[in-house]
């Protein structure tokens, strides 16, 4: 009925999704977006359909499937006049945290989620940080010991967004069973062996692989970081390869030893050989 295969690349902050998806832009069929707000269109139409009384005072069933029908065709239209790629995989990390709502009207979605060591991801936000610091971060409250020391900037990134909202929801996935229907990259894998990494991304989407090459990828995707905060850096390196973890240097041993403790579950579930 739609000529679009739409996936969903929701992933983690500071976990490689921008160079996954310039990856996979090397591929003719796929079109990848850079942080993309789609699903926020259907989010503000969800808002409506729930608290305006005009659906509330007709039939329950009948709106709801005229509802999701809308969110089918809403989701496709927008590609279908976007690219004229068969295969689009849209990049907002907040896709498979609505995977109950998603699969009624896209059904067997496929989400592909890059992780990474949050050690490693909170020490990238903290190197950001000291490098904008010509910047205001909305936190900082001047005066105030908001966002003073290392450990206070590590707690508000774990407590808020984006780090925070994000390994939260990835967490739901874990005790609500959703995280069996995800494919989950760690960043370390696809910096260290791409091609198995992509042959595994191919496998889950049901696509015929394609011969990437990640000596030379190619900045696909792009986005004026300005609009983003300090935060915001969606540039890539050309060549796919390894990147040493410097995160005690960064956040020092003690404060990576409690992140490892406290996030229990994260590491048990996917660094099980981390410690």
């Amino acid at each position: 009925m739609f000529s679009k295969k739409i996936y969903f690349n929701a992933s983690l902050p500071r976990s490689g999704s921008t160079l996954l998806q310039n990856i996979l832009a090397q591929n003719p069929r796929f079109y990848c977006t850079p942080t993309s707000a789609v699903i926020d269109l259907l989010l503000a139409s969800r808002k409506f359909y729930t608290e305006l009384a005009e659906f509330k005072a007709q039939d329950a069933d009948l709106m709801q499937a005229g509802f999701l029908s809308y969110c089918r065709y809403g989701l496709n239209g927008f590609y279908e006049g976007v690219t004229d790629k068969p295969v689009c995989i849209d990049k907002c990390r907040s896709w498979f945290h609505y995977y109950d709502w998603i699969k009624r009207f896209h059904p067997d979605p496929k989400f592909i989620v890059c992780i990474r060591d949050l050690r490693a991801i909170l020490a990238s936000m903290e190197k950001l940080f000291r490098k904008n610091r010509d910047r205001a971060d909305q936190d900082e409250v001047t005066g105030s010991l908001t966002m003073i020391t290392v450990n206070n900037r590590v707690m508000r990134w774990l407590n808020g967004p984006p780090v925070g909202i994000a390994v939260a929801r990835l967490i739901e996935t874990i005790q609500t069973g959703v995280l069996r229907h995800l494919h989950i990259v760690r960043f370390e894998d696809l910096t260290t062996r791409p091609r198995e990494v992509l042959e595994n991304v191919y496998k889950y989407l049901g696509e015929p692989w394609f011969e990437h090459n990640f000596n030379q990828v190619a900045q696909a995707t792009h986005e004026n970081d300005q609009y983003h905060t300090i935060y915001g850096d969606h540039r890539i390196r050309p060549k796919v390869e390894p990147v040493t973890p410097d995160f005690v240097e960064v956040l020092g041993r003690d404060l990576c030893n409690m992140i490892r403790t406290n996030y229990g579950l994260f590491y048990n579930t996917f660094y099980p050989d981390k410690r």
